[in-house]
């Protein structure tokens, strides 16, 4: 069975990767990065009203932030991925700490919204080359077997990120202030570029990719035409497809309560304290954490629970949100509220189901470009629903239930192009295995 077939196995295949104590320490650099990212990814979502008070903006205005940087992490995702596969990882990285580190510190530092504007989206462009890195060097330095599990762990470490902004953050906002807490967080970008230039590196010793004669080449026609051929190949296959509808359908609800409109929700339409609001927000990165380790072990072992998983989380997650929207009375009961906040951690883990559609439907020269398709469907999902809540906001005079209906109509959308595609793209992973078991059988001892 080759390492494309996508199904679990206890055992390595050929030409696999070694894993071990070296895969670890060098995955963990690149899982560092994307940790450090998120936390700067998603500060805003704490730091909510205190950038409206800054800024003197309301409430799409507010979401104008975020959209921009999420804009900006979208348009880069099939880029980036191109860049993974012909420069590799560890140069991709270095650029991405570059540019979310000054895009951090230029926040901070920002006198007007139109330049904290250009800030966050300096640092989207920066955020946007790490997660597909870092899937990248799991595939590069772990058996096949183990990519389930390991891009379940690197969205587990990516919400840890996202619990220190919650707390950490938040705290230092309201200690020191704005230009202090944003600027300080900024020394961890610096911390963890030395360690990328100290210790990663792209693959192990004797498992270097395949040259391809566009690798390093500059840019020419012949160039250009390779670019549209991974796209297209890429896109091709209804594995890319399905697991960047996945992504689309099941990572932006989570995602548009922590980035920026979960506070406000809570402390201004549910009444609660920001304290209270804050520990809410923690609980939907906790469970993320928990969820995940529990969807990664699933997948690993039962490759069929795929689908059923996405879309048991898409029906929980659409229950709750109705739930509490329609609720009788001004709020919602705290149990409801917590309730809602344990089912939206499980949309991260969710949405690394994508990647495990991508991944056995792709080789490995097109691995970063199919990540990128598929990572750019959650951020397009997430930048059109926080602009639509923004403008319904405004438009409502900051009715909250009719703002956040707008995450039902991506939800159907989604569970549509899902269920079209499931069936084809389970069909092709059977030719797949049986290809791949007759040139098996053929390959001399």
């Amino acid at each position: 069975m080759s390492g494309r077939d996508g199904h679990g196995s206890g055992v390595s295949l050929p030409g696999d990767p070694p894993g071990g104590r070296r895969a670890v320490l060098v995955w963990g650099v690149g899982v560092a990065v994307y940790f450090v990212a998120v936390i700067f990814r998603t500060s805003l979502g704490v730091a909510g009203l205190d950038a409206a008070d800054r800024f003197g903006v309301n409430a799409s205005a507010l979401s104008t932030f975020s959209i921009l940087q999420l804009l900006v992490y979208a348009g880069m995702q099939i880029p980036v991925g191109l860049m993974v596969d012909r420069l590799g990882t560890k140069k991709v990285l270095t650029i991405g700490v570059l540019l979310f580190t000054l895009g951090q510190l230029g926040f901070a530092l920002s006198p007007s919204y139109p330049m904290a504007l250009a800030s966050r989206a300096l640092l989207g462009c920066g955020d946007a080359m790490t997660f597909i890195s870092v899937l990248r060097l799991g595939t590069r330095w772990f058996p096949a077997r183990r990519g389930p599990l390991v891009a379940q762990l690197a969205g587990l470490v990516g919400m840890a990120g996202n619990l220190v902004s919650t707390i950490v953050i938040a705290r230092l906002l309201h200690g020191v202030g704005w230009t202090a807490a944003f600027a300080g967080s900024a020394a961890a970008g610096v911390v963890v570029l030395v360690l990328l230039l100290l210790f990663l590196k792209d693959h192990p010793e004797g498992h270097e990719p395949e040259p391809s004669p566009e690798q390093g080449a500059p840019p020419s026609p012949a160039g250009a035409a390779f670019v549209r051929r991974q796209i297209a190949e890429s896109w091709r296959e209804p594995g890319t497809r399905l697991g960047m509808w996945v992504h689309f359908t099941t990572q932006f609800p989570a995602m548009v309560f922590l980035l920026l409109w979960g506070l406000p929700f809570l402390v201004e339409a549910q009444g609660l304290t920001r304290e209270t609001a804050g520990e809410l927000l923690t609980l939907v990165v906790a469970s993320n954490m928990l969820v995940g380790l529990v969807y990664g072990q699933i997948i690993a072992r039962h490759h069929a629970a795929r689908a059923p998983l996405a879309l048991g989380t898409i029906a929980v997650t659409a229950t709750l949100w109705a739930t509490t929207l329609v609720y009788p009375g001004d709020h919602a009961p705290m149990w409801l509220l917590v309730t809602l906040c344990t089912v939206l951690g499980a949309c991260g883990p969710a949405s690394m189901i994508g990647f495990d559609f991508a991944r056995p439907a792709n080789p490995p020269e097109r691995q970063g470009t199919a990540s990128g398709i598929v990572n750019m469907g959650g951020f397009v999902a997430s930048m059109t629903t926080l602009f639509a809540v923004g403008v319904l906001l405004d438009a409502t005079g900051d009715d909250y239930r009719i703002a956040f209906s707008s995450v039902f109509v991506l939800e159907a959308l989604g569970v549509v192009q899902i269920l079209r595609l499931k069936a084809r793209t389970a069909r092709r992973e059977r030719e797949r295995l049986v290809a791949s078991r007759v040139e098996a059988v053929h390959v001399p001892a």
